[in-house]
């Protein structure tokens, strides 16, 4: 029988992205409410709330292969959480204008049965065009902004705003596809 996978995830990006690999799965977000240990580095940090997310999900059940991730947005050193307001939104956009910025996925699969896990992260930069301000509103008016962080979303009207990219674009997006199917091979699950 095949072992269950369950994304501990309520991102619609998240579970697009698993459908497009063809992966059947089931959602139950953890919920958890974690405030980022801002003494580690950006992208163990990644790597840990996954984690903490794929546990908190693995605990309540006796098989499955759970899969956490969690995606840290960071300019100057300072993380870009999802904005509050559209002021926050603004804010955002017109720091991260005409600039690079970093881009930190964490992943974390753990097997509900065993508690046997992996956990890594990977890391993208990204590089804004100038926007103007006429631009900044008609994207904060589009909504999109709200529920990302870093306030922007590189696989909708954001990526309008993107000059370049170095790395894994689904990384950007949320869940970096090459990394997860390579750690999915650990755990005996090979996509093609």
């Amino acid at each position: 029988m095949e072992r269950p996978i369950i994304l501990a995830s309520a991102s619609p990006r998240r579970q697009q992205l698993l459908l497009q690999l063809g992966l059947k799965f089931s959602v139950e977000p953890s919920y958890l409410d974690e405030n980022p240990d801002t003494t580690m580095d950006f992208g163990p940090l990644a790597a840990k709330m996954a984690h903490s997310k794929a546990m908190a999900v693995a605990s309540k059940h006796d098989e499955g292969l759970v899969i956490g991730a969690d995606t840290i947005v960071v300019l100057d050193d300072r993380i870009l959480g999802k904005p509050g307001t559209f002021e926050e939104a603004e804010e955002m956009l017109r720091n991260l204008s005409g600039r690079w910025h970093k881009v930190f996925t964490g992943v974390s699969l753990v097997d509900a049965a065993t508690k046997r896990h992996i956990k890594e992260f990977e890391e993208s930069r990204v590089k804004f065009k100038v926007l103007s301000s006429l631009e900044i509103q008609n994207y904060i008016k589009t909504g999109e902004p709200m529920d990302k962080a870093g306030a922007y979303g590189i696989q909708g009207k954001g990526a309008l705003f993107i000059e370049k990219i170095e790395g894994d674009y689904y990384n950007i997006v949320g869940l970096p596809l090459f990394k997860l199917s390579q750690m999915l091979k650990h755990f005996d699950i090979t996509i093609l």
